[in-house]
């Protein structure tokens, strides 16, 4: 169970590996890439494929070593594609909720579509609608709901769509990362709603 000390304990200690700091270094820098190639739909909201990245470093890191990439990975995002916009440390939190609630979904357990699911639309209500609107409010002109309002359109739009992304990513990136030992052992594929028996 990810409540346990030792959970906690092997994410934290992914910070002090050479092999496994080299891939949270990977990540981050195609995490940074991917921000070039996201699409505009409004003054604050982009589309963009960063969460696939986001999910496979959450299920191979864990949620300790998830809060620090994510942090990394905002700031140093920001200094090579501000996007025009002045620094804000809010943007910053959600970047690390984003990927450690990945980890608590995805990290030493059995990959299931019900647990895609539930960390996507976690991610795009709580991290995206409620608190990034927030930063919006505040870093821009217009109210909370105004930006809330976008974002829940976007976020709803989009939410069956990268669900099914994140599937058929993990459908085929599983038997990899099983082989190189980067996630524990997983039920036979295709992806099922939920795991045979939990880890």
């Amino acid at each position: 169970m990810f409540f346990t000390k030792e959970y906690w304990k092997s994410s934290a200690e992914k910070l002090r590996s050479t092999k496994y700091l080299a891939i949270i270094g990977l990540f981050i820098a195609m995490k940074v890439v991917i921000s070039f190639v996201s699409i505009r739909v409004s003054e604050n909201l982009y589309v963009s494929l960063s969460f696939l990245f986001t999910s496979v470093e959450g299920a191979i890191i864990g949620p300790v070593a998830s809060l620090v990439s994510g942090a990394i990975t905002d700031v140093v995002g920001y200094m090579v594609n501000s996007r025009g916009y002045s620094f804000f440390p809010g943007y910053t939190l959600s970047a690390m909720l984003g990927v450690t609630i990945y980890a608590l979904f995805l990290y030493r357990r059995k990959i299931t579509i019900a647990k895609l699911a539930a960390a996507k639309f976690i991610n795009n209500y709580f991290v995206n609608v409620a608190l990034g609107s927030v930063w919006s409010a505040m870093m821009m002109s217009k109210g909370y709901i105004y930006y809330a309002t976008q974002s829940l359109i976007k976020n709803s739009i989009l939410l069956p769509f990268e669900i099914i992304a994140l599937v058929a990513l993990f459908n085929m990136i599983i038997p990899t990362l099983q082989r190189q030992k980067l996630i524990v052992p997983q039920d036979p594929l295709p992806l099922k709603l939920f795991a045979k028996k939990e880890n």
